[in-house]
């Protein structure tokens, strides 16, 4: 495949979930990422998403799992999320090496601030067992 066909499925990917999330509560996307928060419980989310590299040499297919911080660090501002969590997925590699398309874990630690009632900016680094290290910036919306 060609890295077209990865952002191409990339592109579709992140339709897919637009159209069909549209119950979720909040969107997140960024440079190189896009999921959506579905509440499990008052300080944890899970989140089916699709990201790739800087490269695009790889597309992950995963369920993220978040752990929102805010009562155990005593954040009183409705403004400001801290989180941290796992991410299990499919990684499908692109590039013209020698890599295998394999099952993806991860870990991820990230914050974010909201500007209003409904829009925000994220910062995460994280890291999976196929990809290596990674980050991400973007907005954050609540539906």
């Amino acid at each position: 495949m060609k890295k077209s066909t990865i952002l191409f499925f990339f592109l579709f990917t992140f339709f897919v979930v637009n159209v069909f999330g549209q119950a979720r509560q909040e969107l997140n996307f960024g440079l190189v990422g896009a999921n959506y928060e579905i509440p499990v419980q008052k300080n944890i989310t899970i989140a089916p998403g699709a990201s790739t590299n800087f490269d695009f040499n790889w597309l992950t297919l995963s369920v993220r799992g978040n752990y929102y911080f805010d009562n155990l660090f005593e954040i009183t501002n409705e403004s400001w999320d801290v989180y941290g969590g796992l991410a299990a997925g499919y990684s499908f590699y692109n590039g013209d090496g020698k890599e295998d398309s394999d099952f993806d874990l991860g870990l991820h630690v990230g914050g974010r601030w909201f500007w209003n009632e409904k829009w925000g900016v994220y910062l995460e680094l994280g890291g999976g067992s196929v990809q290596g290290m990674n980050g991400g910036i973007g907005l954050t919306v609540k539906l």
